[in-house]
């Protein structure tokens, strides 16, 4: 069709196709937005939304004794220990002494030496009886240090069953309120494709046709592109339903307008010529006549052979003769190539030459 328009027009709708892309643009940034805040009318849900508070603020409380008192006996483990490890330094710091001495004592084999012996015996049973009490305070704290982590993990478990209950729940919360917010998503894209439809159908030759296609793009991309991220996907099963389901409804669309197009074809090809011709418009028949096809039936037809002056498929008229000069013409041409004659010209004698030309003979 371009072909048929002056060069000034094809300018103008080029512009004007490009406000037709910048309102979609405008319009898709706008739709994008809405359709990611719609989840905000939904209720923002947690795991505390469904988790038996008070049996988990007991368990929780329980971990942080647990924990409390692990620190504790840690810290006490440690005094213990650094107690212990100086009751076993001064037991082997005596032992070593006393060994000494005894032997020193079988050399001399000194009688008097006696109760000097029976007091470094005692010293050192003293020093192995504070070393045991260091070890048992150490085996103490290292028991409750046992008691306070097995409490913890007990606490934990309670805790951890709680909270698994509680993220069942808020699962199928979430996957409710996704299909709530699908919902609304599929309710304000779907009437926007409706519109869309009737707009293609009804107004995209009207006079403000780029705003018409503008909002199509924008419908259709909001259908398309910004819907089906947000799809819910149930393992695929979701998706390949509506995807189904959609080329179902659009393969049905076309097939039944596939049909009304040809039985509109039909009748039209039993209409008188003229009436086709006055029917189909003149832009209309110039593009189809670009494309090397009748205007009438849209079938391929030589154009170039001079000896098709009528389809031959549906029998329209295709080329006439000028009624002032007799030259071939396209029948729906609305002036002659040749002279300028407008069509329709009836044949009669030639009209005068223009000023400053001979007049023909």
């Amino acid at each position: 069709m371009s072909k048929a328009l002056r060069l000034s027009e094809k300018w103008f709708r080029r512009g004007l196709w490009l406000v037709a892309a910048v309102f979609a643009s405008f319009l898709i940034g706008l739709g994008g937005t809405i359709v990611e805040k719609l989840p905000q009318v939904e209720q923002r849900y947690s795991l505390d939304d469904f988790i038996d508070k008070p049996a988990a603020a007991e368990a929780r409380a329980a971990v942080q004794t647990a924990r409390k008192a692990q620190e504790d006996a840690g810290q006490a483990l440690e005094q213990a220990e650094l107690k212990l490890r100086v009751a076993t330094a001064d037991v082997a710091a005596a032992r070593e002494t006393f060994n000494h001495w005894i032997a020193t004592r079988r050399a001399t084999e000194r009688a008097e030496q006696d109760p000097e012996l029976i007091a470094r015996t005692r010293a050192l049973d003293e020093l192995r009886t504070r070393e045991r009490r260091a070890q048992g305070v150490v085996e103490a704290q290292q028991q409750t240090q046992l008691n306070a982590r097995q409490a913890e993990a007990r606490a934990q478990q309670r805790l951890q069953t709680l909270e698994q209950a509680a993220e069942e729940q808020l699962q199928a919360q979430w996957r409710r309120q996704e299909l709530r917010v699908f919902g609304y998503r599929l309710a304000l894209t779907l009437p926007l494709l409706g519109v869309a439809g009737w707009l293609f159908a009804r107004k995209r030759g009207s006079l403000y046709w780029p705003f018409v296609w503008g909002f199509i793009f924008f419908a259709l991309f909001a259908f398309f592109v910004e819907l089906v991220p947000y799809l819910p996907s149930y393992g695929g099963f979701v998706r390949y339903a509506v995807g189904i389901v959609v080329t179902v409804l659009v393969g049905r669309k076309a097939i039944l307008g596939l049909q009304r197009y040809l039985e509109r074809q039909k009748a039209a090809e039993q209409l008188p010529d003229t009436r086709r011709r006055a029917e189909l418009g003149y832009d209309v028949a110039l593009a189809r006549l670009a494309k090397g096809v009748c205007p009438g039936c849209e079938r391929p037809v030589d154009l170039k052979d001079p000896a098709n002056d009528y389809c031959p498929h549906c029998g329209i008229g295709l080329h006439d003769h000028c009624g002032r000069c007799d030259a071939r013409k396209s029948a729906f041409s609305k002036f002659c190539h040749a002279c300028g004659a407008p069509a329709g010209t009836p044949a009669g004698p030639s009209e005068a030459a223009p000023a400053g030309l001979p007049a023909a003979p």
